[in-house]
């Protein structure tokens, strides 16, 4: 029987290219075609306990092949590019062995915009309302807004209208954005959270659109718990990648990576990933196929593409960066304004506890305290130098109980959770909406009494800090203010930029809320091109208050040395041009 799905993976595999076209495969895509062929040599095993049905995977792609689009000038058969069927045949041909259900219960697709996958959903909608053999099942579209939700609603109708035969066998109900299949009590309906979405939808199917424009997990949360009685369903997610960093997108995407790279384990999960690959030159329209299979395949949407592709090189700034994202889905790194490289950042991070570094001999260290007004996030870092040259980087964090509840809704932000991985010490009552700056300090000097530590200065900025500093000269070193300003911050922020981007900074990888206020860094300049960290622009609740007291603790350091700067800049930026081979 033919497998279309596996010789189109094996054909990717083998070639690294679209076996219809000719052109590259980014290498996320050929990890999906190796994993269905890695899949298939361990099938019906106890280790792996699922098998290929090719006659299932067959169905949906015969149903597919008789669809009809109805937009354009005229009415025409719906024709599937090779990894469409890839992607539609591998998610519905896979089955479990314990009870012939669907294996893949979720689906992730990141492909560049108009590529189809918005029609793709339709298809796979309209087939599990219609064909699956589950009756009276619950199917949505969903998005942030409403009329988001519905482009997919509207894919799936527009089959619907234009085929007679679906429409003997479909109800399309406009009005109440609803389809109803009579035959199999099946209903489509399109929902938004701006409606009212919210937990309970209990779905055999849902298309989760644009994945980049949601705030957080809440829609897609909301969709999938409910779906968790049910033997068989699938949420299937489809994006464009984006420009937030600090995003649910954004972590659900590395997760995807992760599954297709082998590192992490996810058998329910079905990923597909198109976009250009790290390295490659975004302006050789020879990569471009890696992201946008559809539009390259055909002369007259290429050459729109190339259009789009001098704009953006000829105006740089956001029609670049809107170019990168949209057009070769590829995250948008603004490293004039970041202020730390997330991929040097995380290349920093460590298994290592303070514990650890303290129990291998290493008392010594700086302290930064950030003192923040009224409720808000208060924060204090200790810097410890490594006798390889490295330094450690230790923060904890405050904030009172009354604004705790706030500041998850308003930062999006997870403080409840980070208060029981211990990331965030939460004080005081429900009453409380004040940080108390005495509990603070005497969490110092419970950290230095209980682990022999030994603080060689601590630098803290002057705001808020009045009530404190006679407590803080009680500890016997150094007390600074270090003055919030780009002159004075310049040396110790382009030294710690220099220290991430060399790896000679260590962190404990779990403390996600480090990491978290490292991405929200931004960079400023004053008119002497001096440099500070601040939030970026228009971005009120994404806190950097941590990063605030590093660069504190790193700006003490090198006032504590005599005034010689503990990072030769000139040297390690030589290093950095090497490494990078620009030098």
């Amino acid at each position: 029987m033919i497998d279309r799905v596996t010789e189109y993976a094996r054909a990717v595999a083998t070639t690294g290219c679209y076996p219809d076209t000719g052109q590259r495969c980014g290498q996320l895509h050929i990890k999906a075609c190796q994993r269905h062929l890695r899949d298939l040599a361990h099938q019906r095993t106890a280790s792996f306990p699922y098998y290929w049905d090719v006659e299932a995977s067959e169905r949906v792609l015969d149903y597919a092949g008789a669809l009809t689009l109805a937009e354009g000038a005229e009415p025409k058969p719906l024709v599937l590019m090779g990894c469409q069927t890839f992607d539609i045949g591998c998610t519905f041909g896979w089955k479990k062995m314990v009870n012939g259900c669907r294996r893949f219960r979720r689906r992730y697709k990141s492909i560049s915009r108009q590529q189809g996958k918005t029609m793709e959903n339709g298809i796979l909608g309209t087939y599990v309302a219609g064909f699956s053999g589950y009756n009276h099942g619950k199917l949505f579209t969903v998005a942030t807004k409403k009329r988001q939700a519905r482009l997919a609603w509207e894919e799936m109708a527009k089959f619907v209208k234009i085929d007679p035969d679906l429409g003997e066998l479909f109800t399309v109900k406009d009005y109440k954005s609803v389809i109803e299949v009579p035959g199999t009590g099946c209903s489509i309906e399109a929902l938004s959270r701006e409606a009212g979405l919210d937990d309970g939808f209990r779905s055999i199917f849902c298309s989760v659109d644009e994945l980049h424009q949601h705030k957080d997990n809440g829609i897609y949360r909301a969709i999938y718990n409910g779906t968790r009685s049910l033997p068989e369903t699938l949420v299937s997610m489809i994006t464009t990648r984006g420009k937030q960093l600090n995003s649910f997108c954004f972590e659900m995407d590395k997760y995807a990576q992760d599954v297709l790279r082998g590192t992490s384990t996810a058998e329910d999960f079905f990923v597909d990933i198109y976009s250009l690959d790290e390295g490659d030159d975004i302006w050789d329209e020879t990569n471009w196929p890696k992201a946008c299979p559809f539009s390259c395949r055909d002369e007259e949407r290429l050459n729109t593409l190339r259009q789009d592709a001098q704009t953006a090189r000829d105006m740089g700034g956001l029609e670049l960066s809107d170019f990168i994202c949209k057009c070769l889905n590829m995250w948008v790194k603004n490293t004039d304004l970041q202020a730390f490289d997330p991929d040097a950042w995380a290349v920093c991070g460590s298994d290592r506890k303070l514990a650890d570094v303290v129990e291998a001999g290493n008392r010594e260290c700086w302290v930064g305290l950030d003192l923040s007004s009224g409720g808000d996030l208060t924060t204090l870092a200790l810097e410890f130098p490594l006798s390889d040259g490295r330094y450690y980087i230790y923060t904890h964090s405050f904030m009172p109980r009354g604004r705790i509840e706030e500041h998850v809704e308003t930062d999006l932000a997870p403080y409840d959770l980070w208060e029981q991985q211990g990331l965030v010490t939460v004080t005081g009552g429900t009453t409380d909406y004040m940080n108390d700056y005495k509990f603070i300090v005497s969490h110092l000097a419970e950290l230095r009494e209980r682990l022999g530590l030994s603080f060689l200065g601590i630098g803290i900025d002057p705001h808020n800090a009045a009530g404190v500093m006679q407590d803080l000269e009680g500890f016997g070193c150094p007390v600074v203010t270090i003055t919030q300003s780009a002159r004075n911050l310049n040396d110790a922020t382009v030294a710690m930029q220099l220290l991430v981007k060399g790896g000679r900074i260590e962190y404990d990888k779990q403390n996600e809320l480090l990491t978290w206020s490292v991405v929200n860094a931004a960079i400023v300049r004053n008119s002497f091109e001096e440099i500070k960290i601040d939030k970026k622009p228009g971005a009120r609740f994404k806190r950097i208050d941590p990063v605030d007291a590093l660069i504190d603790a790193h700006a003490i350091m090198l006032v504590t040395n005599g005034g010689e700067t503990a990072v030769d800049v000139d040297g390690e930026l030589d290093k950095y041009l090497q490494m990078m081979g620009w030098k």
